[in-house]
Parts: structure tokens; C-alpha cells; sequence
């Protein structure tokens, strides 16, 4: 794959930052909602798009729409923008950045900023900078004239856009989740109207995981699933400075990294590493004893409980401006689900309920 899917290119294109993702649920409008039998916003702002709605047994994929981002605070009287941050952010990376800001009429374009290396102390070189001491620069010169184009709680990404770096690699902001967004979306156009899924499938593109898996926690106590699959990006571990003894050994090109552990049911575990061997999927092994930090965390405790796998898509530098991924190890995660959607049959992962 050395091309970008459309769908993907859209999504990532799309800002959306947690809690303002309608760029992205209009690009999933936009695809998803003719190959859905099904196709449904709720009020959180999660999108699920579904396929044999009575069939049964049910199965919810999710992968989450929303990215980093940042929200303005405070304007000051020579109309510089401060901020706090939507998600975790390496502070260290912040300064020097093109950024859109989203406002009521449109994206405003700004630079954050603080003080050049060059007026700072020996002493103040070696910290990180506060977020204080950081500021977005819109080219204004008075509060009155910022107030004009930008209001506080008006939210902010990073202007970078995606390109192909070599062969199936690709970078761009925001692959975390983008990737996994698409990877789920993606299974609904490819098996809609095809007659061997005998499962209902519900794939949905979850709002709000980067501060809190709220759109999961929502969307599953809703679906109701008898076994449900999350799909994020995890760390590439294949780059000069990272310590394999601990954190595994993980790698771009190697395949989706299938999680084994307590937020994980063994047979789901399974059936994944049935279908990438049926299907000669490549796949990497991940070991997580602790709930997982993504929406495979409350998927798993909804309601009475579902039976959760979780796959992810190798990913380097995340939570940057920059995330790199290898496309093939996206359309491999593709197939992975395709061929699990298509391997249930009536009555598995349906486990009793207590009276």
C-alpha cells in the first residue's frame, strides 16, 4: 500500500480534538453512512455504523476519532492566546508549532511561542517550559483585535499534514487514532452486503478517548455487545532509544500487536491469532498485565461485562506532531478484523448472565 486509503486521508485531514470531533463525524458521514444498514450519531459524538442489526452473536469494533489538542484559556492585552492542553503533551516539543485554531467562523492560523533560546539564562535552558510560559501568536497587536477572530474555549491542533515518507510508510499528526478509526469503518464498506457475516457488526469511531475513554464507556453500555474488539496505535519499539526489556519489542512493518492479559478474553485472544494465521496476517505478541490505557478499558466492565480483544497498530513518536506508521500493518489490522467479523457463528461469545 503506497498510497493513502481516501478514508484514512479524510480522517486525518479532519481536526478533532477531543470533545470537538465534528470534522471527523462528517467524514464518516460522508463514507460510511450508504454501505451502513445502520448509521447513528449520538450524543457524546461517537458514530456507529452497523450491519445485520438482528443477527446475532453481536460484535462492537471501535477505534477512537478524537486527537490531541489544546483550548484556549486567556487572551492578553497585546492579544497573545494561553492555553492547557486536550490529552497528554510532551511539553518539551510545544514551542515553534503552525497550529489551526477551530472558531465559530473558521480556522484561524497561529504559531505558539516563548522566549528564543538565545535570551534565556544557562540555568533556564535546562527546564521545560511551564504552558504559562507558552503562547499562541496570531499576528495581532491588542486583545480587542484577537477577540475578534478567536474566543476562549475555542480548541487548537497542530497544522501538519499527512504525506508518505518512503515505500508504505506515512506520517502525519493524529494516525493516534485515526489508523484505528479507519481500520474499524473500513471492515463496514468492505463486508456490506456480503452474505457470509452472520453476525450483527457494529464499528464505531468513539469520541473522547485521549481524556478519559468516555465515548467507549458510553457506546458500549449502549450496544450491549457479546464481544467487542478496540483497535489503537502502540508503541514501535524498533528506534535507537528504547529499552525492549521494558517495553517489548514491537516494530513497523511486523504486523498489529494483538494484547494478551487480564483486560483481554482469552478466546478472543484466540480466534485473532486463528484469523492471522488462516489468513497468513503477520502479527506481534503484547503482553499488558494492567487494564489497558485505551477503550479497551471500559469496554471490558460495561454492563455485566464483554468479552474484549484489543489489537494495535505500531506506531512511532506518539503524541507528537509527527506520528509515523507503515500502511501495510493498517490494511493487515483491516483483514484481521474482516476475517474475525466473518468467523462468528450463532451462539459463540454469548456467556451466561447472573439472574
Amino acid at each position: 500500500m503506497s498510497e493513502i486509503p481516501e478514508l484514512l486521508s479524510d480522517l486525518l485531514k479532519a481536526r478533532s480534538p477531543s470533545g470537538y470531533e465534528e470534522e471527523a463525524r462528517e467524514v464518516l458521514k460522508k463514507h460510511l453512512s450508504s454501505p451502513s444498514d445502520e448509521y447513528v450519531e449520538d450524543s457524546m459524538g461517537n458514530v456507529f455504523a452497523t450491519l445485520n442489526g438482528s443477527a446475532s452473536p453481536s460484535l462492537m469494533l471501535a477505534g477512537h476519532m478524537d486527537e490531541l489538542g489544546f483550548i484556549i484559556r486567556y487572551i492578553d492585552d497585546k492579544g497573545f492566546l494561553y492555553f492547557d492542553t486536550i490529552g497528554g503533551h510532551d511539553k518539551t516539543i510545544l514551542s515553534g508549532r503552525r497550529v489551526d485554531i477551530m472558531t465559530k467562523d473558521g480556522i484561524v492560523s497561529g504559531i505558539t511561542g516563548k522566549r528564543a533560546i538565545h535570551l534565556m539564562s544557562p540555568e533556564d535552558r535546562k527546564k521545560v517550559p511551564e504552558l504559562h510560559q507558552i503562547w499562541i501568536d496570531i499576528g495581532v497587536s491588542s486583545k480587542e483585535e484577537a477577540e475578534k477572530l478567536v474566543r476562549v474555549g475555542d480548541a487548537v491542533v497542530y497544522s501538519h499534514s499527512v504525506e508518505m515518507v518512503r515505500g508504505t510508510i506515512a506520517n502525519s499528526r493524529a494516525f493516534d487514532d485515526k489508523a484505528g478509526a479507519y481500520a474499524v469503518m473500513e471492515v463496514i464498506r468492505r463486508l456490506s452486503g456480503n452474505a457470509d457475516l452472520k453476525a450483527k457488526l457494529t464499528s464505531v469511531a468513539t469520541a473522547q478517548e485521549e481524556v478519559g475513554v468516555r465515548g467507549a464507556t458510553v457506546a458500549t453500555h449502549a450496544l450491549n455487545p457479546d464481544v467487542a474488539i478496540a483497535v489503537d496505535v502502540g508503541h514501535a519499539t524498533d528506534h535507537p532509544d528504547c529499552d525492549k526489556r521494558k517495553h517489548g519489542d514491537y516494530k513497523l512493518g511486523g504486523g498489529p500487536i494483538i494484547t494478551r492479559g487480564p483486560n483481554v478474553h482469552p478466546k478472543v485472544f484466540d480466534r485473532l491469532a486463528e484469523v492471522c494465521e488462516e489468513r497468513k496476517i503477520p502479527f506481534q505478541y503484547e503482553a499488558d498485565p494492567r487494564p489497558i490505557s485505551a477503550d479497551a478499558r471500559a469496554m471490558q466492565v460495561a454492563r455485566g461485562g464483554v468479552a474484549t480483544g484489543m489489537i494495535s497498530i505500531p506506531l512511532r513518536y506518539m503524541h507528537t506532531p509527527c506520528e509515523i506508521v507503515d500502511l501495510q500493518d493498517v490494511e493487515w489490522t483491516v483483514q484481521l478484523l474482516e476475517g474475525f467479523a466473518l468467523s462468528l457463528k450463532p451462539g459463540e461469545f454469548q456467556f451466561g448472565k447472573p439472574a
